[in-house]
């Protein structure tokens, strides 16, 4: 049997606002895309979440996060638009939308876009209850169990 182990040490970690409408849709959605076989693993956890507050030590701040975050298994952290444009080369189809960015203004309308739905998500979108808040938040949201 394989070590998966290894593997998992070297995931990046996703943190998302567990309690964002939208925020928890595209997480979802997330789980759901292919990704290439070489691409690295990635777990996903709510910031709301023990493991989220040890993965970002310092820049964690108490309430509701204002951007997502991407931890890489060496400590660095992308923030906001950032953290999905790192995860773009591992999708499938993630490959022609980095090249899309790459064209003037294109990259800085994303950045702006960004920031605006993340600034009104809430009134927007709404609110969901924070899922799993009395369960492992070290567990990856594909083991939650159904309810």
């Amino acid at each position: 049997m394989a070590d998966l182990s290894g593997r998992a040490s070297q995931a990046c970690l996703l943190v998302y606002d567990g309690q964002c409408r939208l925020c928890v849709t595209a997480r979802k959605g997330l789980e759901r895309l292919e990704t290439h076989p070489d691409a690295t693993p990635i777990r996903m956890v709510p910031y709301q979440s023990e493991e989220a507050r040890q993965a970002l030590g310092e820049g964690y701040r108490q309430g509701r996060p204002d951007v997502a975050f991407l931890v890489r298994p060496n400590g660095e952290i992308a923030r906001g638009l950032d953290a999905f444009l790192a995860l773009l080369p591992g999708l499938k189809g993630g490959r022609v939308l980095s090249v899309l960015l790459r064209f003037p203004l294109v990259k800085p309308f994303g950045y702006l876009l960004y920031w605006f739905v993340a600034r009104y998500r809430y009134s927007v979108f709404g609110q969901v209850p924070l899922a799993g808040a009395s369960e492992n938040p070290g567990k990856p949201s594909r083991e939650t169990p159904h309810k």
